[in-house]
């Protein structure tokens, strides 16, 4: 008896716009042929990513680096300078428009982008897939729940013109992002979220990234982490620079691993006033600490890395802690839910060691630290566990350039 040859996997399209949006893709095709095909797997999927190209250049940089690794994995990689100028956005989507319509499944990134949200418009796909975008998660699986606008949490509720004009759009994109008898919907993520009626959460363990790179070595100190809340208007520029330097001094903290959106500015005044050493990671953090070396802490701020850190780090020693954003950090334009989100990401990590708010509790500031003042700063919740020896050399470190 002949069997059947097996079926051809469905044609997929990947939109992305950030470079965790694109490990994540990689962890998710990962997944898939595992499920598909069984652990052994290594076939490559009929999978086409789309990278809508940001301008910043870190963010730039990052992808260009995330793309190879794509190609590297035997997946097709399609760049699109998609802001670069007025009829950028016209002739970007006019040359996806064929792919979007023969494409079986579509995986996005990103479902609060307007320009993702355009693109959803014009698909016949019934077999959506949404991987992480970060913290971000949590907001659109919470909003697609309760039927509610996609809106980012850390925008005030006002809606301006453009977010009038552009409404419809959103409407119909989010409909394609609701389950119904014709319609799958799988999210893929490492977030703690609950399923909403009809959607398909897969939980994503980085084991893409784990397979690939590791383990690394570990150094004898502490790293932290940097956050981009200031930038986004949640947090006030004065106060993050005292957390910061509480935590560099409480914690022997000697690099601070600078996010892709910070400015050259707050990072010069985290160099010059508390005295980290500023690292500007070429890659998602994930695979920077997976190929290391990496501190056998690392410390950050509510965000994504709280979650995926503890996961693709898992058996390696390292320690993940989490300070707190005390609500006396906020800015008066941060949105009203800012601080219930924030505390939900932070209370929702698992496997991380919590820090509070609270007065300083290290002796006398180093010379050229920045000095306490009257805002609440990070103290530690729990006594420190003993630092976890170094583990085995692993893979060569990625290259970072350090300012």
């Amino acid at each position: 008896m002949v069997s059947a040859a097996p079926l051809a996997p469905p044609a997929t399209l990947a939109f992305v716009e950030s470079p965790v949006q694109l490990l994540n893709v990689l962890e998710w095709a990962y997944a898939d042929v595992q499920r598909a095909q069984g652990p052994q797997a290594t076939a490559p999927q009929d999978l086409t990513v789309v990278v809508l190209s940001p301008h910043d250049p870190m963010t730039r940089g990052q992808l260009r680096r995330m793309a190879e690794l794509a190609r590297d994995e035997g997946f097709a990689v399609r760049w699109e300078d998609a802001r670069g100028g007025a009829g950028a956005p016209v002739k970007t989507i006019g040359g996806l428009r064929g792919p979007l319509r023969r494409a079986a499944r579509i995986v996005i990134g990103d479902p609060f982008s307007r320009y993702v949200q355009l693109l959803l418009t014009l698909t016949r796909a019934k077999d959506l897939v949404v991987v992480d975008d970060g913290t971000a998660t949590m907001e659109f699986i919470s909003q697609l729940a309760k039927g509610e606008p996609l809106v980012r949490w850390h925008r005030r509720g006002n809606r301006g013109p453009r977010d009038m004009v552009f409404a419809p759009v959103s409407a119909t994109a989010r409909r394609r992002l609701t389950p119904g008898a014709k319609r799958r919907v799988e999210v893929f993520s490492s977030m703690p979220v609950e399923a909403p009626d009809g959607v398909t959460i897969t939980a994503n363990d980085f084991a893409w990234t784990r397979a690939r790179f590791g383990p690394p070595r570990l150094t004898g100190g502490t790293d932290l982490v940097g956050t981009s809340l200031v930038e986004t208007g949640v947090v006030d520029l004065e106060r993050y620079l005292e957390a910061v330097g509480s935590l560099a001094r409480a914690h022997g903290a000697t690099r601070y691993f600078a996010h892709r959106r910070e400015s050259a500015e707050k990072l010069h005044r985290v160099s010059a006033e508390v005295g980290l050493e500023i690292v500007r990671p070429d890659l998602p953090l994930e695979l920077i600490a997976r190929r290391g070396p990496i501190g056998h802490t690392i410390v950050s701020f509510p965000s994504t890395v709280v979650h995926t850190l503890p996961l693709a780090l898992v058996g390696t020693g390292v320690q993940v802690a989490v300070c707190d954003v005390d609500p006396a950090w906020l800015t008066s334009n941060a949105s009203p839910r800012a601080q219930g989100f924030l505390s939900g990401v932070t209370g929702t990590a698992r496997d991380v060691r919590r820090l509070n708010t609270g007065p300083p509790t290290d002796p006398a500031p180093p010379k050229g630290s920045v000095p306490p003042g009257d805002a609440a700063l990070p103290r530690e919740v729990a006594p420190p566990r003993d630092p976890a020896p170094p583990g085995s050399p692993g893979s060569p470190a990625a290259p970072v350039a350090a300012s």
